[in-house]
């Protein structure tokens, strides 16, 4: 059985992520808009007991009511194992808890996400949420087209011009930098060659976020160690293509690199291909990414997209919703690392205790953890 501990689990945690609303179907998609208990992802992401399964494909338990929830994922789709799957399994525990009736579209290229975004809210859906900064413009458009609609947006930017969020549309961020900080201390701990890597999916400053504080993290603790860094490119097709993450994690590897950080969503595939034909580490992102790679994944930064998401709903079904931009990082436990009995004989306790006293340090606010 896995046990997930995050060091900020020793701390008195704020309630954590309040998120919001996705919808989406879409003209361009591969797929239309459908039930979430009538299709499991494709490839069913590793979970833990405080994570929330995936449901059976029954195809026959859609309640009879219910606060009505449309989700448009990401790029990369189910299956990533990471940012999707963590969306996922927030609106399938809404809809197991909350009797939540849900309905998601899994973009091909992605090119029509408003178009999805537009059909869940013409529907009726009382939340639409789009998961992934890149639905940022077009659901504070639709949001005031829909003013009766509730969205949300994970990792949500405002549009230039725009100074804050409608009233129905709730921004979800996280401080990505300070988890990324705490799996770079480690990183820099347990390194034997002095050499970290990352890989990055879309270089956008999003993903900047990770890079920066990886690195910041390992320099806390090995001053005179490298940190090598290339992405996968400059446009969202970056978190889809796993050919890419594994020649530049390959490239890395050569050049003397021991542990690779990657934020590529299904990019990342190829970073643990690399890291698994090298007998050498990786560091996952979003989820707990141990399964992936049992031979090689050193740690996860984890990133509770699952938390934001069911909050969002739950918020709404309880007429609670909160719109406006919510950030979350280490102090409200939106963020943190793994450490359980599959990493344990890999991570010395010792350093274990070192990082979370300098979480604690972050917390507090005497560590400033940069982010671009």
């Amino acid at each position: 059985m896995i046990r997930l501990r995050f060091f900020t689990t020793s701390f008195p945690v704020h309630a954590v992520i309040l998120v919001s609303a996705l919808a989406g179907s879409v003209a361009g998609c591969k797929r239309q808009p459908q039930d979430n208990a009538d299709k499991a992802p494709k490839e069913a992401t590793p979970t833990s007991p405080t994570t929330p399964t995936a449901l059976p494909a029954t195809g026959s338990d859609k309640p009879a009511g219910g606060t009505k929830v449309g989700v448009v994922f990401d790029v990369g789709g189910l299956g990533d194992k990471s940012f999707n799957d963590a969306a996922n399994r927030g609106m399938l525990k809404a809809k197991a808890e909350l009797g939540a009736q849900t309905q998601y579209i899994e973009p091909g290229d992605g090119s029509d996400r408003e178009g999805a975004l537009r059909q869940r809210a013409a529907a009726g859906d009382n939340v639409v949420i789009g998961v992934g900064f890149i639905f940022s413009d077009d659901i504070t458009k639709l949001a005031k087209q829909f003013p009766d609609t509730k969205f949300a947006c994970i990792d949500y930017s405002l549009p230039q011009g725009v100074e804050k969020t409608p009233d129905n549309l709730v921004g979800l961020r996280f401080r990505e930098h300070e988890g990324s900080f705490l799996v770079g201390a480690i990183a820099g701990r347990v390194t034997k060659t002095k050499k970290l890597g990352f890989v990055g999916g879309m270089k956008i400053p999003l993903i900047r976020k990770f890079e920066v504080g990886f690195e910041a993290g390992v320099k806390k603790v090995c001053p005179d160690c490298t940190v090598l860094s290339a992405y996968a490119g400059t446009e969202p097709k970056a978190f889809a293509d796993p050919t890419k993450g594994k020649e530049l994690a390959l490239a890395q590897y050569a050049r003397g690199v021991d542990i690779v950080y990657h934020a590529s969503g299904k990019t990342g595939d190829g970073v643990f291909d690399a890291a698994k034909e090298q007998k050498k580490f990786a560091i996952g992102v979003d989820s707990d990414q141990f399964h992936v790679a049992p031979c090689c994944v050193l740690t996860s930064m984890i990133k509770k997209v699952d938390v934001a998401v069911f909050d969002t709903i739950k918020k709404v079904t309880e007429n609670k919703f909160e719109s406006g931009v919510h950030e979350f990082g280490l102090g409200d436990n939106g963020v943190g690392f793994v450490y359980d009995e599959n990493n344990k004989d890999r991570i010395p306790q010792a350093v274990i205790d070192e990082v979370n006293g300098l979480g604690k340090q972050i917390i507090a606010g005497t560590i400033k953890v940069p982010s671009e």
